[in-house]
């Protein structure tokens, strides 16, 4: 069993405004994440995690058209408080726990199923993209100051997948020791486990700027053509 924890508790920034709830291709970009999520038959739970002044603005994702939404409960400060909220409100039996980005709204189920088939074969696997760009080191004034190999450099994306007990076992660890992580994954790596990569053969990237929401509709529109 596989429940997935669907993080959308950022402050949308450099967007100006909630991007999640931005119309693309016939639903809103939240819209679009939950719905491959709820296509997924490996998946059996879904909760949201929101910022707690925006509860009431995505009630409206409990309209029974994503069945396995369970419940939308209210993050914190930093991204690992809002997964720890998530994670404190799950109710199913879980052996295995998806983090993703609400903001990655071009995951597919097959992204989803390919995780997950490594993390259950090593305990813990991540969608990554292989880097493609020239990697520059600079200074602080911004001068380069040399070149990074790009060979094994990957950039992190979401689902990323955990037995449950471990991503328990990492996040207990985080908190006792007052850690700061960016993703899930530096959580695990922390105890010392090994987590998989699983290089991502179609678009997953995350919407971060206003441009990005064209980008994922055209994505998206050309997906249903196919």
């Amino acid at each position: 069993m596989l429940t997935a924890i669907i993080v959308a508790a950022g402050s949308s920034r450099r967007v100006g405004f909630d991007k999640l709830l931005a119309p693309i291709a016939g639903r809103t970009v939240i819209g679009h994440t939950l719905a491959a999520f709820q296509n997924c038959a490996a998946v059996n739970e879904l909760i949201v995690v929101v910022r707690p002044d925006r509860l009431r603005d995505f009630d409206m994702l409990l309209d029974g058209r994503f069945n396995k939404l369970r419940r939308i409960v209210p993050g914190g400060e930093h991204r690992q408080d809002s997964v720890a909220a998530g994670l404190a409100a799950i109710v199913g039996d879980a052996d295995f726990i998806a983090v993703h980005d609400a903001a990655r709204p071009l995951v597919t189920p097959q992204i989803i199923e390919a995780v997950l088939r490594e993390a259950r074969e090593h305990g813990a696997a991540a969608a990554a993209e292989p880097v493609t760009d020239t990697v520059k080191r600079a200074t602080r004034e911004n001068v380069v100051s040399g070149a990074i190999e790009r060979e094994g450099l990957y950039a992190m994306q979401t689902p990323q997948i955990f037995a449950r007990d471990l991503l328990l076992d990492a996040y207990r660890a985080v908190a006792s020791e007052k850690l700061r992580i960016t993703d899930d994954v530096s959580a695990v790596e922390h105890l010392g486990r090994k987590v998989v990569l699983v290089p991502t053969e179609q678009q997953n990237f995350k919407i971060t700027y206003r441009e990005d929401l064209g980008l994922a509709a055209c994505v998206l529109t050309a997906r249903t053509q196919a």
